[in-house]
């Protein structure tokens, strides 16, 4: 048995070109936004607040981007996930530090593992959630 594993990391590269990706869709949208990509342990590895974009979505973005690692699964999910399990719902809205059940966090993943997570705040969810998917289609 082995003391130690290798963890798969974005690159500060890849980080950068998320962001232009993402950028790029919130000036189409015409929505400025706030955009956070984290590595595998939910550190912040590349961060944007576009002018314009408002204050409270700086944590938002980087919460989201934190979920969705955290959990490896897109923000979008945890509503579905807990909407019907009352125990859950309480426990974790509000339990577990940090976590946002609605769109615009998702898990970045290269050749099938997760290497990072991206965030994005700044519009209606579904707006976040292009720009997020955006950036996420920089990977091909």
């Amino acid at each position: 048995m082995t003391n130690v594993f290798e963890k798969a990391s974005v690159t500060s590269d890849l980080a950068q070109r998320m962001m232009a990706g993402a950028q790029a869709k919130a000036v189409e949208l015409g929505v400025p936004m706030v955009i956070a990509v984290c590595d595998e342990s939910g550190v912040l590895k590349a961060f944007s607040r576009m002018d314009g974009a408002a204050l409270l979505s700086v944590q938002i973005a980087q919460d989201k981007a934190y979920t969705a690692i955290g959990f490896g699964m897109p923000t979008d999910g945890w509503h579905d996930f807990i909407k019907d399990d009352p125990p859950l719902a309480s426990g974790a809205v509000g339990g577990i530090d940090r976590l946002v059940i609605f769109g615009g966090g998702y898990p970045i993943k290269v050749d099938d593992r997760i290497v990072g997570a991206i965030g994005v705040s700044g519009g209606h969810y579904t707006q976040d959630m292009e720009v997020a998917q955006a950036g996420l289609a920089v990977l091909g």
